[in-house]
Order: structure tokens, then sequence, then C-alpha cells
């Protein structure tokens, strides 16, 4: 019985969590269009964000409530499950296209951010607030330079959620609502997730890095999922390849810079294993991605069996 409670909170905080930046992308991006900000600024910036919501909320959530290991591995655990699980079924799909800007300047981004934070880790044991404010600040600086050359070049794709709220507008009533209730499902959504995912955990026998790395980091995952698989089922390739890329520089210089700032964040039970997965998995990208400017099906079958291997060794308890 306490194993069915406990399964409802879990798929109830992963329903709030998608449902949340669902409506927190669509009322977000009417409200910044009534107030006049470019549709292309939205969609670099806001979209990121919601996308990343999710683990946002659970790992500032898991930290005040003293569970560092989760909060460090849902943001591990969500980049190698962006890269090796989402990635993967989206070349599976449809061999995705690479703009070689993304493998320029995105992709090194990416392991620089992947390098500092899994050094800080093996160095420090967590990230505490001096390095989270760094974070934060590059954070900033990477999103700038990216408004920059988009507002430059005017090519970009917009996400289609916010096409979507564009071309059909709401008042400002209603989009502040709609805001309102996609950070209240967010708060609710990650709250329910950590404490459904640690008790289905323990149940399991699972320490709370494993939690983190597993279900919680799959979970929070969904949006991600959700989008680079419609974009990849649209053929609009380098949306689905970019979504991967930026929400895992934000969930690094993002969430790795905002959570600390609140409380430090303790690395606990994340192993040099789980940050050497994902630094293989992100260095990857690069051989990948510059053969024939695209990611095959053989490759994107790769990512896709080097994640299920991790998921068996992680689980077995052998790490």
């Amino acid at each position: 019985m306490n194993g069915i409670i406990i399964s409802g909170e879990l798929l109830l905080g992963i329903a709030l969590l998608y449902f949340g930046a669902e409506w927190l992308v669509r009322g977000g991006a009417a409200l910044a269009a009534k107030l006049g900000v470019p549709p292309l600024i939205i969609g670099l910036t806001l979209v990121s964000f919601a996308t990343s919501a999710p683990e946002l909320v659970v790992s500032i959530s898991a930290g005040l409530r003293g569970m560092g290991g989760i909060a460090a591995g849902n943001v591990i655990g969500s980049n190698i499950c962006n890269i090796g699980l989402i990635l993967g079924i989206s070349a599976l799909l449809a061999p995705l296209a690479v703009q070689r800007d993304l493998l320029r300047f995105d992709v090194p981004v990416l392991i620089a951010a992947s390098l500092s934070l899994a050094g800080v880790i093996m160095v420090t044991g967590g990230v505490g607030r001096l390095c989270g404010g760094i974070f934060f600040m590059l954070l900033l600086g990477y999103i700038g330079v990216n408004v920059f050359f988009a507002l430059r070049s005017r090519n970009a794709k917009i996400d289609d959620e916010v096409k979507e709220a564009l071309d059909k507008p709401l008042g400002v009533a209603a989009s502040l609502l709609l805001v309102a209730l996609g950070l209240a499902a967010l708060t609710g959504g990650g709250q329910s997730l950590v404490l459904g995912a640690s008790a289905l955990g323990r149940l399991a026998g699972m320490s709370e890095a494993v939690i983190g790395l597993t279900i919680v980091a799959i979970g929070t995952s969904l949006p991600e999922l959700a989008t680079s698989v419609l974009a990849a089922l649209k053929h609009e390739h380098d949306i689905a390849i970019g979504n991967v890329v930026g929400s895992n520089i934000f969930n690094i210089f993002g969430i790795m810079g905002l959570a600390p700032l609140i409380k430090p964040v303790e690395a606990v039970g994340v192993t040099w294993i789980d940050l050497a997965v994902m630094l293989v998995l992100t260095v990857l990208l690069v051989p990948m991605m510059r053969t024939d400017w695209r990611v095959s099906r053989f490759e994107g079958g790769v990512l896709l069996a080097l994640y299920a291997g991790y998921m068996c060794f992680i689980v077995s308890g052998i790490r």
C-alpha cells in the first residue's frame, strides 16, 4: 500500500512539473509580448529557463531539505539523461543535422561548464555560494552572447510554444494567472517529486545520490524529452539538439548557480564515475556532430546503449 501511495506522489510530482513548465512558457511568453519584448528574446531566454525549471525547483527543494545528494545528482543525472537518453532517442527517430555555430560555441561552453562542475565537486565535495555566484554570472554572460548573435543574424527559430502563445495572445490578467499557476505547479511538483522519489528510493535501498541520478533526473528531464522528440519528428533538428545542449548548460550554470546561493550543495554520494560518465558523453558530442555535421541513427543508438549501460551499472549497487 505504501508503495502505491509513494508511486502516486512521484507521478503527481512529474505531472505538475511538466504542466507547470508548459504554463510558465505560455503565460510568460504572452506577458513578455505585451510588454514589447521581441519574440526572439522570449524564445532564447524563457524557453531555456522553463524546460530546466523542474531541475531547478527540485534541486533547490532537495537542498533546503538537506538532501545534497539528490540536488547534485539531479543535475549530473539530468545532463547524462539529456545526452544519452533524449538525444539518443531523437537521433534514432531521425538523423539530426547540426548547425556549425552550435559546435563552434555552445558545445565548447558545455564542455567547459561540465569540466568546471566536475572539478569543483572533486576538490570541494560540493558547490558553495562563491562558486554558485560565479556559475550564475557565467550563465548571464552565455545568455547575453546568444541574444547578441541571434539579434544580429535574425535567423534563429522560435520554439513552437512561444509561437502559439504569440499567435493566440492572452490578456495581462490571464497571462499573470497562467504564470502564477505554472510557478505553483512547479513548486508543488518539485516537493512531491523529491518526497516521492526519496521514499521510493529508500524502499529500494538506494542512496540519495542514486535517487537523484536516476528517478529524479529522468522525471525532471521530461520537458526536454518532449521538446526534443517532437522537434526531431518535425525535422526541426537544430531545436532538438540545441534544446539538449542549452538545457545542460543551464543545468550547470543556472541550477548549480542559484541553488548554492540559497544553501550550499554538498554532493554526498556523487562519485568520480558519475562525473566521468557526464564528461565522456559531453565530449562524445564533438566527433558525433562533426561527422557529416549530423548525429546519425547509429550514433543515437550508441548514446542510448551507453545510457542503458550506466543505468544498469548504477542500480546494481556496484558503484
